[in-house]
């Protein structure tokens, strides 16, 4: 399962870094990415989906 945010709809509100920091991070300009190649462990799905729904742009994507 892997995880992505669409660049061009994130508007840096930050949620998806305060939802799971080990997950996602900030760009220098503020909007969200994805640490590492965006594989999620196990007991990080839940937290990436949680991002996700919590997104207002709806940017996070999870590919199962």
């Amino acid at each position: 399962m892997r995880v992505s945010i669409d660049t061009s709809l994130c508007q840096g509100q930050g949620r998806c870094f305060s939802i799971a920091p080990h997950v996602f991070s900030f760009d220098d300009l503020g909007n969200g990415v994805v640490l590492g190649d965006g594989t999620l462990k196990d007991d990080d799905v839940s937290l990436a989906r949680l991002a996700q729904s919590n997104c207002p742009e709806h940017a996070i994507f999870i590919e199962e």
